[in-house]
């Protein structure tokens, strides 16, 4: 078997100088693309799930940028920088919690505030570098990932972490295509995910179109997978890791790295270094993103909740490095993580 056999998904295309995203919110039952033509019709996609995963979301605001760009600068050669602003803006308000958005956007602004003339082909030639790099960093991460899984193995991942939520190929979902790919997994399970069943709609409609077997189980099924040693990995991504190797990830992520060490599951973690937050100190400092209540209230605009009730809707939590095994990146793997080890990462 070959890693391109499972590596044939991409959600972010750039296709006849235009934007299109395959719209998550209508898997598995439909594979729509959306042209994206606006910074608000970007914007609104990073913050209403159309694309989501925070490299994802980094790919797609520079993308964004390449649109604005176009934009402003037929309105104005003179003053399209100044015009451009309220856009950058706008993309970085989209979803706080994703630290890739904000790198991207740095990138971006530094080709901004440096390119001559027309910015539309320069920018884009970045933007596509950034795509193309995320791609080569995921397969690099799938390998050493792999690596560290043994013979026989059998892994649980939260969320998405496949080609949905990155350029290709996948975090998280790379080290388990890659591992599959060199037959040391057993069996894979993904949890539900709620409340946007990230789990159910998108890694299994991944799995199953790569033709990787996978379980589906409830997120209150994981402790019993677990005592049952079903499980000997709990493999995640991440939306932004603080400098002392806190997680911040899918909501459910804390929960399932408190029962995976209470059953001796190895917890491994995989997300590029552009998801590494040194100015953080520890996750307590990371923002979490609340959404709508009725995200948990209904689901397809069908209410599923008794009539008046609340909700709180936290989308992401921390996972203390101490409940953390490995942090794979596309830089090395760092084992036990601590802010020590996570400077020497980013620093090498």
């Amino acid at each position: 078997m070959t890693l391109d056999e499972f590596d044939t998904i991409r959600p972010i295309i750039w296709k006849d100088d235009n934007l299109y995203l395959l719209d998550q919110r209508l898997l598995p039952k439909q594979e729509i693309y959306l042209k994206l033509d606006t910074v608000d019709a970007v914007a609104d996609a990073i913050r209403d799930m159309v694309v989501r995963g925070a490299p994802a979301i980094g790919i797609t605001a520079a993308f964004g940028v390449v649109v604005a760009a176009r934009i402003r600068y037929q309105e104005s050669v003179a003053h399209w920088r100044e015009l451009l602003e309220p856009d950058l803006d706008l993309l970085a308000v989209s979803r706080p919690t994703a630290i890739n958005l904000f790198w991207a956007l740095k990138i971006m602004h530094r080709f901004i505030d440096a390119v001559e003339g027309d910015p539309f082909p320069v920018l884009l030639a970045e933007a596509q570098r950034i795509h193309q790099q995320d791609i080569v960093d995921n397969r690099k991460m799938g390998e050493l990932g792999a690596n560290l899984i043994g013979a026989e193995q059998a892994v649980l991942t939260h969320c998405n972490t496949g080609s949905l939520a990155t350029g290709g190929f996948g975090t998280a979902l790379g080290v388990i295509r890659t591992a599959w790919a060199m037959q040391q997994l057993s069996a894979v399970y993904a949890d539900e995910t709620r409340p946007w069943l990230q789990g159910s709609r998108l890694t299994a409609w991944e799995l199953v179109h790569d033709k990787i077997p996978v379980t589906l189980i409830a997120e209150g099924a994981v402790s019993t997978l677990m005592r049952q040693d079903k499980v000997q990995w709990f493999i995640v991504g991440s939306d932004r890791i603080a400098a002392n190797g806190d997680v911040a990830n899918k909501i459910g992520t804390y929960a399932g790295a408190v029962q995976a060490k209470h059953h001796g599951v190895k917890v491994m973690v995989v997300a590029p270094t552009s998801t590494i937050d040194m100015s953080v100190a520890n996750g307590a400092a990371i923002p979490i993103e609340n959404r709508t209540p009725d995200e948990l209230l209904a689901i397809n605009g069908s209410t599923i909740a008794a009539e008046g009730s609340s909700a709180w809707n936290p989308v992401f939590d921390v996972t203390p490095a101490s409940l953390v095994d490995f942090i794979v990146t596309e830089k090395g793997i760092v084992e036990a993580p601590t802010a020590a080890k996570m400077r020497a990462l980013m620093t090498q």
